[in-house]
């Protein structure tokens, strides 16, 4: 199981990456690093996530500005990489923290 303090003391350290896949996520959603950075920082792990083939990951739900942004994180190496971030919103999500159907 990932553990949120463990996220965040490697991303207040600065060990961390993007995957192309965020990277182009957070363009599309407008989301910059720094809201990246203080929606995990100030987030809650929502679900966790088994290893599926790339190793365990989890879903980070955090505000920034009452704006609700999640990040997916898993670790690559030694650092946390953030797989994708992105805005819930519906269908996928009825709100920040439930999943639609």
């Amino acid at each position: 199981m990932m553990d949120i303090a463990v996220i965040k003391a490697k991303v207040r350290a600065n060990e961390f990456l993007f995957s192309d896949h965020a990277v182009e996520e957070a363009a599309e959603e407008t989301i910059d690093i720094i809201e990246i950075k203080n929606a995990i920082l100030n987030g809650e792990i929502l679900e966790q996530y088994a290893d599926t083939g790339r190793g365990e990951s989890c879903l980070i739900l955090g505000f920034v500005n009452q704006r609700p942004i999640h990040a997916v994180c898993g670790w690559r190496r030694e650092k946390v990489v953030i797989i994708t971030v992105y805005i819930p919103k519906p269908p996928k999500f009825i709100n920040a923290r439930t999943r639609g159907r």
